[in-house]
């Protein structure tokens, strides 16, 4: 059995899958620039999350109004430790969360169909003083995936479970440092 909280990634040696879903106005400049730039808001916190079935459930499969396309972007794995790092969990005491640069919460991971799992999914949101870093020097590519997961949506809704299955990124344990994993796992 997995560990509750673990986190589960598409990564190589170098880099690490995280998605986000956005509206075309700021995915396609985005994908154009091979960053994010106008009008992706610099001013705002902007949450990252390496669980692809978790954003399906967020974005609803990419047709909630204003999460129509979905991105993956690999970043350097060096700036996702850089920003695990920073984090607090958000249920930490509330003066940290509120100075803390980065923010992780634990979320049920979701299967597919959306159903709640019985282990945790991590949500990582970067704060404005560290979206510099995120766009200009932890990026390595951005890649629409709206296609896939629309193709991926429609074969769920016709019952074929399994060809939906094989369009979905591969996902497994990430190796944190120990520090880092004892940081970030509520109740350690």
């Amino acid at each position: 059995m997995a560990p509750q909280h673990q986190i589960r990634a598409d990564y190589d040696a170098r880099t690490i899958v995280v998605y986000q879903a956005y509206a075309p106005a700021i995915a396609d400049p985005a994908l154009s620039a091979g960053r994010f730039v106008a009008p992706f808001s610099f001013q705002r916190m902007t949450w990252i999350k390496p669980s692809f079935a978790w954003l399906m459930h967020r974005s609803n499969w990419g047709r909630k109004s204003g999460q129509e396309r979905v991105l993956a972007v690999r970043i350097t794995r060096e700036g996702w430790e850089e920003a695990l790092s920073q984090a607090v969990l958000t249920t930490a005491d509330p003066a940290a969360v509120a100075q803390a640069a980065v923010h992780v919460q634990w979320d049920p991971e979701r299967s597919p169909r959306g159903a709640a799992l019985n282990h945790y999914s991590i949500q990582v949101g970067i704060g404005r003083h560290l979206i510099r870093a995120f766009t200009d020097e932890w990026i390595v590519s951005l890649t629409d995936l709206t296609p896939q997961v629309r193709k991926a949506a429609s074969l769920l809704q016709t019952g074929h479970a399994a060809k939906a299955q094989r369009l979905l990124p591969p996902e497994r344990a990430y190796p944190l440092p120990r520090a880092l994993e004892d940081a970030l796992s509520p109740g350690r």
